[in-house]
């Protein structure tokens, strides 16, 4: 039986959804056949804009940019772990990555489905579930170095809250001092993870992962490529995510 490859990848776009804060994409031609003879396209973007990685520089100036890391990183046999049908913004706990870490094997790409994909571009794409501090550390402790998810973050997205400065002040005042989605905000799965001595890689943005899903259950291998642009010292970068089913 021939393999497949499936594309997990969201086409980059002018006016993509991107994390709070950071560029906006915009592609718009720079040279065109009828003024240069030539078609160049412009581009604005941010290294962590659309299907992306994260390198462990991304969270700390004293760890490793994206190209000091090993190409080994960026590929391999991935393992799908099933969380579809999470509330939103629902905290991810070890147990429920307890399945998927048993078939881990060295080597493997852990990838999250949380089923996030088919809210891209609404404002709900930011109510994403993501994983706890307990949760990253299991990961890590499996000897998984490269995760991947198809979602904004693998920690909570803040919510932009109200546009009214007064309405917003005043709920960050009602807010629970021992809320856990602020009390992650501070990224703590990725420090987990990105910290993991040797280097690591978080794929983020990843396209909806059902299809891999279903090739899992029906015993077909599964393996992913998330080879990004080869920027120089750089905290990340997009990239052209491929899985191959069979």
């Amino acid at each position: 039986m021939a393999s497949t490859l499936i594309d997990l990848t969201h086409p980059v776009t002018t006016g993509m959804p991107v994390y709070p804060g950071d560029p906006e994409v915009v592609l718009r031609p720079a040279l065109t056949t009828a003024t240069a003879g030539v078609n160049v396209l412009g581009l604005h973007l941010g290294s962590q804009s659309g299907t992306h990685v994260d390198a462990p520089y991304h969270v700390d100036v004293t760890w490793p940019t994206l190209d000091g890391l090993p190409l080994e990183l960026f590929t391999g046999p991935a393992v799908v772990a099933d969380l579809r049908g999470l509330a939103p913004r629902a905290a991810v706990t070890p147990d429920q990555l307890a399945d998927a870490l048993a078939l881990v094997t060295p080597g493997a790409v852990l990838l999250l489905a949380t089923g996030w994909p088919r809210h891209w571009g609404t404002d709900h794409y930011l109510a994403h579930p993501w994983l706890t501090p307990e949760a990253a550390e299991a990961i890590a402790a499996a000897g998984v170095r490269t995760l991947g998810v198809d979602a904004l973050s693998i920690d909570p997205t803040p919510d932009p809250g109200p546009a009214d400065p007064a309405v917003a002040a005043l709920l960050a005042d009602l807010a629970d001092e021992h809320d856990p989605v602020a009390e992650a905000a501070g990224l703590a799965a990725h420090r987990v993870l990105l910290g993991t001595p040797g280097g690591a890689v978080v794929a983020e943005n990843l396209t909806d992962l059902t299809p891999l899903l279903d090739a899992q259950a029906a015993g077909l291998a599964v393996s992913v490529s998330l080879f990004p642009l080869r920027l120089v010292a750089a905290d990340g970068a997009p990239v052209r995510a491929v899985a191959r089913v069979g």
